[in-house]
């Protein structure tokens, strides 16, 4: 193994830990921020949710009507 490779590899690690760190840092950030209650509802549920309603008050109409 020359030099270069060996540079290549620790360049490669450093990044790698790099990125876990940010990951790291990004998972703290965002539980600090819910225990602040600063929690908000993913859009996913939200969407879940609204189709969820839209979809009973179809079933309603048509059931019912």
């Amino acid at each position: 193994m020359n030099e270069s490779e060996s540079a290549d590899r620790e360049r490669g690690d450093t990044q790698r830990l790099n990125w876990i760190d940010r990951r790291r840092a990004k998972i703290r950030d965002e539980i600090a921020r819910n225990r602040r209650g600063e929690y908000t509802v993913p859009t996913w549920v939200l969407t879940v949710a609204l189709v969820a309603i839209v979809v009973g008050w179809l079933a309603l109409i048509f059931l019912v009507g």
